[in-house]
């Protein structure tokens, strides 16, 4: 009997659990679709200031945050390059300041992850978190971009204390310091002698015996008497305390290892902006940032806006981020206004 009663028991709570797996099943499938007239897909300083500049505007945004609420500012310690800030401030900070701020003028702020789009228009439908679908009239994308990273664990590590992927954001800290950075492409190159103006040393490690970057790029490294060239080489380990101390590279050629003594090390292998689900919708160059008309944060899509470094491969500054979250908020003001939608 007893044995009885235990798998009596046990087929309860299986269908119980079943029961409560289709119940939320409908819930799901049976939710009303949303209408809104601007929805904003990402923060960070983009997307904030897009909805604070949306919601003065009446237009009731709704913004969904993304997988990184406040973008890659979230992961940055000390900020002193923004205005309005005289002594600084933490990255965090500023985001939630200016997540409070988009609060208060009434933006509609939600976790979430935008999963599938379709742009067919003129309503504009997107799912997020593979279960709720909203349509809406106008859609700011401010989406962002990812920081390529060499994947080591110290590297994780010492991210915001003493390793950076932004060397015009950081570089201020370590002035008159000795520093290293990875890559051979432009971005390292112009990283590379923007360092080398506040630097003692600047080692530049480079995986071949060549660089990617242009001529003229090159030239400028090479005519920089500050930065040493490590040619054939990759980082093995990043190492420290509190903050770094050095770096282990190694040659690839003779597996010969070396030491590097610095507090400073930037990541410039390049960004991933975060744009995949739009791919087949949008106008994008080969690296994935979405194309938007010069001067504006227009899409080749009606009512659709790219803001912030999901459209700028050149700035990517909080402060020029903003600045396009600005645009976009505007355009999609003016694009409602044209069609008489209220």
């Amino acid at each position: 009997m007893g044995n009885i009663y235990v798998k009596e028991m046990y087929l309860t709570r299986i269908a119980f659990s079943i029961i409560t797996i289709f119940d939320l099943y409908f819930q799901i499938m049976n939710e009303p679709i949303e209408h809104v007239r601007c929805l904003i897909i990402g923060s960070g300083p983009a997307g904030y200031t897009a909805a604070i500049y949306a919601a003065r505007a009446a237009l009731k945004p709704v913004m969904y945050q993304g997988l990184q609420p406040g973008g890659q500012l979230t992961t940055t310690t000390e900020v002193e390059n923004y205005p309005g800030y005289p002594k600084g401030t933490q990255g965090p900070e500023m985001m939630e300041d200016f997540k409070v701020q988009a609060e208060r003028f009434g933006t509609d702020i939600r976790w979430g992850i935008a999963t599938r789009v379709d742009l067919t228009g003129p309503v504009h439908k997107i799912t997020i978190d593979e279960n709720k679908e909203i349509h809406t009239d106008t859609l700011i994308i401010a989406t962002g971009a990812s920081a390529k990273w060499l994947g080591l664990e110290s590297e994780q590590k010492y991210n915001g204390f003493g390793v950076s992927a932004c060397a015009v954001c950081d570089g201020f800290f370590f002035k008159g310091q000795d520093v290293a950075i990875i890559g051979a492409g432009d971005t390292a190159a112009e990283e590379a002698t923007y360092l080398a103006k506040l630097c003692r040393k600047v080692y530049m490690i480079v995986r071949k015996n060549e660089m990617r970057a242009s001529k003229a790029m090159q030239e400028r490294v090479l005519k920089t008497p500050n930065i040493e060239l490590i040619w054939n080489s990759e980082t093995l380990e990043i190492t420290g305390d509190k903050g770094v101390t050095g770096a282990r590279i190694i040659n690839i050629l003779t597996r010969e290892e070396r030491i590097l003594t610095i507090t400073g090390f930037f990541v410039a292998i390049g960004h991933k902006p975060n744009t995949d689900i739009f791919d087949k919708w949008l106008h994008m160059d080969a690296t994935g940032y979405i194309k938007t008309i010069p001067g504006t944060s227009k899409t080749n899509i009606g009512g659709v806006f790219a803001v912030g470094d999901a459209q700028d491969k050149v700035y990517r500054q909080a402060v020029t981020a903003a600045g396009s979250g600005c645009m976009g908020a505007l355009d999609a003001e003016r694009y409602l206004a044209e069609r008489g939608i209220h």
